[in-house]
């Protein structure tokens, strides 16, 4: 696996690796933004922030994981792969980006009805250290607020 710096002619595969797999792994949380929202929002906000890698093979993007720093603290903002790529290792190199370089502790957000994150994060040493009723995210999904120290 490869993974490259997203740059802004990169908006369409961020957006259709982030829109695919939300689609396919968490239909219980309905896109907040249209297509053309979510392309605006990647373009002009997500990848100029930095942070923003995709992950490769054999020349195939499959993989973008999003990163920030707030406060000092590390987060991983965005993590989604392809559908038919999970559960191959992809997801952890990706993670394992991250813990290499991001301050601690590093905090992420997933949803509670996310259970093959909520695995996958515990998995790789992540607690959980709140849960909200998801009224503070665009979804209305309740989530749980996860740290690794």
């Amino acid at each position: 696996m490869q993974i490259r710096i997203a740059k802004i002619d990169d908006t369409e595969v961020v957006v259709q690796i982030l829109r695919t797999s939300r689609l396919e792994y968490l239909p219980f949380a309905k896109p907040a933004h249209s297509l053309d929202g979510d392309r605006r929002w990647v373009r002009e906000k997500l990848i100029p922030a930095g942070g923003v890698v995709i992950a490769q093979i054999d020349g195939k993007d499959i993989g973008v994981l999003a990163t920030s720093v707030s406060e000092g603290i590390g987060w991983i903002d965005q993590l989604y792969l392809v559908p038919g790529h999970i559960s191959q290792g992809i997801g952890s190199q990706l993670l394992s980006h991250a813990l290499c370089f991001l301050p601690r502790p590093i905090r992420l957000w997933t949803f509670q009805d996310n259970n093959r994150a909520i695995r996958f994060y515990e998995h790789h040493g992540f607690k959980a250290i709140e849960r909200t009723n998801g009224e503070n995210n665009e979804e209305k999904c309740p989530d749980i607020l996860y740290e690794y120290r």
